[in-house]
């Protein structure tokens, strides 16, 4: 992969958010889940770049 350069958004961040919509997660879940976006963004950017 290139060396992509992504501002990560903290997990406690999301929390925030989807409290604001009636959601709870706990700040484990949110790590795991905004480190698989992250991997599917780069992905998604990767195979952008390639066409």
């Amino acid at each position: 992969m290139r060396n992509l350069k992504i501002e990560k958004m903290k997990p406690e961040k999301l929390v925030e958010m989807l409290k604001k919509k009636d959601v709870e997660m706990s700040i484990t879940r949110a790590r795991e889940v905004l480190d698989l976006l992250y991997v599917l963004a780069i992905l998604e950017v990767e195979q952008a770049l390639k066409k």
